[in-house]
């Protein structure tokens, strides 16, 4: 289903024109819900401007940055909310990076406010920046409510978010949007968007998928449902039966994990209209697995931190384009797939993908070098994703740049042999790189969950598989058996990890 008709929550140039909106609209109506404590739009708004109310006595002002280190929660939606309120630059930092990578943001975006549990662990602070523990966001004692409403003004062309890339390649850097990217993200919903759909929250809310997300909340009338941190396979399935959830989302290793719970084959799924797969490439064979044990729909999504919109399956795709693709370009979104030389490349011939989109970010915070070399002068965004196009113009993804690598002149793409050796019914999910080695160059290296770890599959085995569907040259040189992969903040397999552990 794609919406055409205006948002429920009416129409807004700003964020927190929309947040006002929806507390007119959806008033009583779950905005989240948190363990056993809900809060409604109404109750959102008016906890926010009570923050809001203490931060403007306290100086905070139009412009000014409001980082939130916080768990998924009430207490993150309601600081967000007050940063809205006061036209401010709203920002999350995930709570699961380190001292030098929290360090590395609060240099580079000086916020005016930090927000964070009272027993984090924090880098020295410098500057004039207010820490607030997060007790302070959940306590109303003090304040006004009789005040008036706290409403900073702000153009829609005015800074409004920030996020943060996961840092696996180097410092993380903040992608910035403004007040008309925010707004232009409804836009490309599509299916994914329903009037009042409940949705399962499993990521981040630091990440692209809620912040850069929001004003779809606001503009539908969604609720969240927040899962429990740490996230684990049997509260997802809990939530999805007890909230009657519509929509679930998660990156391909939750999926894989809620697959693995005996209770799902018993459990009440008929609420569930569909399932999401994003922020990295899902397994066709997962995606197939997904289908089948829900009983719904499962699309694919493909963004990142730069564009939390760029491309996704439909629900009524042949299933080859279900499992093998991650669809077409979401409203909005022009792509093109070019050589290093910045030249367009024939559809069926990899290339780096770019994207030119009023979803995408309007730079790097802070860092114009960043930014030159990534947007041009005529807003085109380069990835450093590489993929092809079918036939059909479906995008394949290829992996990464950075993770291509060379084993006697031919180029390796690793994503292609994962999703092959996914395939094999021992393997319950891989991970391939490129480690230097002499005179070759570079040689792949396969790490394998199995399916049974009882009985895991053979080296000898699973070389046989990938050279029966994939040129030699691209089959494994070593496979390692491994318990679990290790993961980034973000949840995706953290390749940097793997290859420390391939080098000893």
């Amino acid at each position: 289903m794609t919406l055409s008709s205006p948002p429920l929550g009416g129409h807004s140039t700003t964020l927190a024109e929309a947040f006002a909106g929806a507390a007119r609209a959806f008033g009583p109506h779950d905005a989240y819900v948190e363990g056993s404590e809900r809060m409604s739009f109404a109750d959102w708004f008016d906890r926010s401007q009570r923050v809001a109310r203490r931060w403007q006595r306290q100086g905070v002002d139009r412009g000014d940055v409001v980082a939130i280190m916080l768990p998924p929660s009430i207490d993150f939606a309601v600081a967000l909310g007050a940063a809205v309120l006061l036209g401010a630059v709203v920002t999350g930092i995930n709570t699961r990076l380190g001292p030098t990578e929290v360090a590395a943001i609060l240099g580079r975006c000086s916020p005016a406010v930090l927000v964070v549990e009272a027993t984090h662990t924090l880098p020295p602070l410098t500057g004039s920046m207010m820490l607030v523990e997060r007790s302070r966001i959940a306590d109303r004692a003090g304040d006004r409510p009789g005040d008036g409403p706290v409403r900073r003004p702000a153009a829609a062309s005015d800074p409004a978010a920030i996020i943060w890339t996961s840092g696996t390649t180097g410092v993380p850097k903040g992608a910035w949007f403004d007040h008309q990217g925010l707004e232009a993200a409804v836009r490309s919903g599509g299916v994914m968007t329903a009037p009042f759909d409940r949705r399962l929250a499993s990521t981040p809310f630091a990440h692209a998928g809620y912040l850069g997300k929001v004003w779809e909340q606001l503009a539908w009338g969604i609720s969240l449902v927040i899962s429990p941190t740490p996230w684990t396979a049997r509260d997802m399935l809990r939530l999805i039966v007890e909230e009657r959830i519509t929509v679930a989302g998660g990156v391909p290793t939750q999926w894989a994990k809620l697959l693995e719970l005996p209770d799902l084959a018993g459990a009440d799924l008929s609420n569930l209209r569909l399932c999401v797969s994003a922020t990295a490439p899902c397994p066709p064979e997962l995606v197939e697995r997904v289908v089948t044990a829900l009983g719904c729909p499962l699309v694919v999504r493909y963004a990142m931190t730069e564009s939390p919109s760029i491309t996704g399956t439909e629900p009524d795709d042949p299933p080859d384009v279900q499992y093998r693709t991650v669809g077409r370009p979401q409203a909005g979104v022009r792509l093109d797939l070019r050589d290093e030389e910045g030249r367009s490349v024939p559809a069926g011939t990899t290339g780096r993908i770019h994207l030119k989109s009023e979803c995408a970010m309007r730079g790097y915070w802070g860092d114009e070098a960043a930014t030159a070399a990534t947007l041009d002068s005529d807003g085109w965004l380069r990835s450093g994703d590489l993929g092809h196009l079918d036939p059909d113009g479906n995008l394949i993804l290829d992996g990464r740049v950075d993770d291509m690598y060379i084993r006697g002149g031919y180029n390796v793409y690793p994503l292609e042999v994962e999703h092959v050796l996914d395939e094999h019914p021992g393997v319950s999910q891989a991970s391939v790189i490129g480690v230097e080695t002499p005179v070759i160059g570079q040689v792949g290296v396969a790490f394998i969950r199995p399916a049974d770890p009882r009985h895991p599959p053979s080296a000898e085995e699973l070389a046989a598989w990938c050279r029966s569907q994939v040129a030699d040259y691209k089959t494994p040189d070593r496979f390692v058996i491994v318990d679990d992969l290790p993961l980034t903040p973000m949840m995706k397999v953290d390749k940097e990890a793997l290859r420390a552990a391939a080098s000893h």
